[in-house]
């Protein structure tokens, strides 16, 4: 009998997608003659028969190279919280039973998840309703657990480090202290790794809460010794000293998280504030999300999308797909997502920064 798989994508889209929805397709179609139904939109793909479609080798052709998402993606889709309007207000409701149902009907064998921690947390609630899920895990913050990175965490450090090697020249030659602002809500790997590789001079990260003395104390020591420019890259959920996360956007009902921004502008009037110096800001923002794949992630979410082919066929169901050692495996979903991987404040790589001489502000 003919297995059909289906493939969605949830949660925040980055580089890297294409490449797994291509290796699943190929590696179902070429060497096994399976079907493959791609899942528009997340789960919410699933609530509507016109969101799913037949996946054919011509449909991957050329995906390879191309950021994003063919099946499109969202961040808020989750069967078991789902929003309704009843009497002009907004109710959250548990509809899993119809995914469940509607994946019978699409006569989908099994179905591989490619998200982040929120969308392999729904997974691992479908799983535990009797779905048989592989699931594949994505985002460019790098911390999920159980693997050793995620694709396209890589491509968004190389734009994160290409914009700090630009943003060293301008500084230098105006005299002025750069911030550049990258994502990360709660873990500072972007900011880290990009911090060390892009040369920067002060790296603030969630992990490390920082003390604008010791930013401006360093800042200053540079221009005394003949370094009359710095720069500065901040994860977005830096936060000072007994101070909290800057927040553009409350959690609301359609949004379980706040929506974080505005650290770089905050210290950047601090800095203003307590040394005679001119300041500026870049955020990049979702630019850290887009464009084409890296070579590492082309190859990362190629071996991703085999590997879950491979656990499909073994009925490895309720596990993760991931890279451990150099070496493509498999954990339990509920292992990768018991807990956030951060940055270890006394880690290796936090004191090879501090060897270098850069500041965490601490």
């Amino acid at each position: 009998m003919t297995k059909r798989i289906g493939i969605l994508t949830g949660g925040g889209d980055c580089p890297g997608l294409n490449a797994v929805i291509r290796g699943v397709v190929k590696g179902a179609v070429l060497k096994r003659g399976w079907e493959v139904v791609g899942i528009e939109d997340g789960f919410d793909g699933l609530l509507a028969p016109e969101k799913c479609r037949l996946l054919s080798l011509e449909d991957v052709r050329g995906i390879l190279p191309r950021g994003g998402t063919i099946l499109g993606t969202t961040n808020r889709g989750n069967p078991f919280s789902y929003p309704v309007v009843k009497n002009g207000k907004t109710e959250f409701i548990d509809i899993s039973a119809q995914v469940v149902a509607n994946l019978g009907q699409l006569g989908i064998d099994a179905l591989i998840v490619v998200g982040g921690d929120g969308s392999l947390k729904i997974a691992l609630e479908l799983v535990n309703k009797g779905v048989n899920i592989v699931a594949v895990p994505k985002t460019i913050d790098n911390d999920l657990m159980e693997t050793d990175v995620t694709f396209g965490y890589n491509t968004a450090l190389e734009t994160a480090t290409d914009a700090l090697d630009k943003l060293h020249t301008t500084a230098e030659s105006h005299h002025r202290v750069m911030i550049l602002e990258v994502m990360g809500r709660y873990a500072g790997w972007i900011a880290l790794e990009s911090g060390i590789a892009g040369g920067a001079d002060i790296i603030l990260i969630p992990e490390i809460p920082y003390d604008i003395k010791q930013i401006c104390s360093a800042v200053e020591n540079r221009r005394q010794k003949g370094r009359h420019f710095s720069i500065v890259v901040a994860a977005e959920g830096a936060y000072p000293l007994a101070g909290s996360r800057v927040v553009q956007a409350a959690a609301s009902e359609t949004h379980s998280l706040e929506r974080l921004g505005g650290i770089g502008e905050h210290v950047a009037r601090e800095i203003t504030g307590c040394l005679d110096m001119d300041v500026r800001v870049t955020v990049l923002g979702h630019l850290q999300r887009g464009g084409s794949p890296s070579t590492f992630d082309r190859c990362l979410g190629s071996r991703f999308g085999i590997k879950a082919i491979e656990l499909v066929e073994e009925e490895g169901f309720g596990k993760m797909v991931c890279l451990k050692g150099g070496e493509i495996g498999a954990v339990p979903i509920e292992k990768a997502v018991m807990a956030q991987k951060l940055v270890d404040p006394a880690g290796e790589m936090v004191r090879c920064a501090e060897e270098l001489g850069i500041t965490f502000g601490r």
